[in-house]
């Protein structure tokens, strides 16, 4: 049937054509025509805090999405106390909640057109969980409030409910784990890293982080640097959730290698996973009879082992500039 599209002149509005507009606002849910209620990211309005049994509630504003109605855009213009926190059960400990209700008399018959805040006492139990509004209640949770037993310690106040909405195809921040009902394309960020569902599955896009040069002792009979290179260190490197050791500097031999020799003992951090080997090419001996490479294996116990071989084929210095390997 024929529909009123959005700011022309002469034509008659109602208010579930403008909410459900509205819509078009923000992130999707998977549900048609429906939106994500939420804070804005970096907005502190409507932050719920205790000052002794009274509960506060910052000015603020938010976007409350129902189901068939569209969207609810709410502005409490001042702080606001919804009460004070109702006493505490003599031995076991309760959750309440404190929410932003919308009351619309065409959807739940109240008589009423409003927004305010609204505090709700749970149930205590040795298993306490947050209560839900009974019957037709157009609401977005802000913050519960945990209540020990009497005698237990003061109430806590948690905003971990209290959802965050972003426009369509924004990037949801704190959102630690997977959207309800993600679309292909929905991003997220868990706090460590950028995530993006590929319509199947999580694809995790990691920033490249790193730690500070270590540098490494060497055993007897082994010296670093050698000469007026760098010495030998190591550092990691995470790159799109891959760890990969980074080496540097150069190791001299006290006395010319010919067979396998451990020549250092690399930290818990830098050594490969249990039972495995990593083995890596290095550079050695710049010298006209024996210039070449040579082979460095680390085992998972942090042992490092050097080869060489009878003259000319002998190791006298070795350099781990440009090498990697990862975990």
């Amino acid at each position: 049937m024929p529909t009123d599209p959005t700011w022309m002149n002469t034509v008659a509005y109602d208010g579930p054509e403008l909410r459900r507009a509205d819509s078009l606002l923000l992130m999707g849910n998977a549900a048609a025509g429906g939106g994500r209620s939420g804070v804005r990211p970096g907005d502190p309005g409507l932050t719920v805090s205790l000052a002794g049994s009274t509960i506060n509630v910052s000015a603020g504003v938010a976007a409350i999405a129902w189901p068939g109605q569209g969207v609810y855009r709410v502005a409490l213009p001042a702080s606001a106390s919804p009460g004070s926190v109702a006493a505490a059960h003599a031995t076991l400990p309760r959750i309440d909640l404190v929410y932003l209700r919308v009351w619309d008399t065409d959807v739940d018959a109240s008589g009423l057109r409003q927004g305010d805040v609204v505090y709700l006492a749970g149930t205590a139990s040795s298993t306490p969980a947050a209560p839900v509004p009974a019957g037709t209640v157009i609401y977005m949770p802000l913050a519960t409030i945990s209540v020990p037993a009497s005698g237990g310690g003061s109430p806590a106040v948690s905003t971990a409910v209290r959802p965050v909405t972003v426009a369509p195809g924004g990037i949801l921040p704190g959102q630690t784990s997977t959207p309800s009902s993600p679309y292909a394309g929905q991003a997220w960020h868990d706090g460590t890293d950028l995530k993006v569902w590929n319509g199947a599955s999580v694809d995790t896009y990691a920033k490249v982080r790193t730690t500070p040069w270590t540098n490494l002792s060497v055993a007897a009979g082994f010296t670093t640097p050698f000469g007026s290179l760098s010495p030998l260190g190591a550092r990691l490197v995470v790159d799109d959730g891959v760890t990969m050791v980074k080496l540097r500097g150069s190791v001299g031999c006290t006395a010319d290698v010919t067979t396998a020799q451990v020549f250092a003992t690399f930290p818990a951090q830098f050594r490969p996973p249990s039972g495995q080997l990593r083995t890596i090419t290095v550079a050695r001996n710049y010298n006209a009879s024996t210039a070449g490479s040579t082979r460095v294996e680390v085992a998972s116990n942090g042992t490092a082992t050097v080869y060489g071989s009878v003259a000319p084929g002998q190791t006298t210095w070795f350099c781990f500039d440009g090498c990697e390997y990862d975990l």
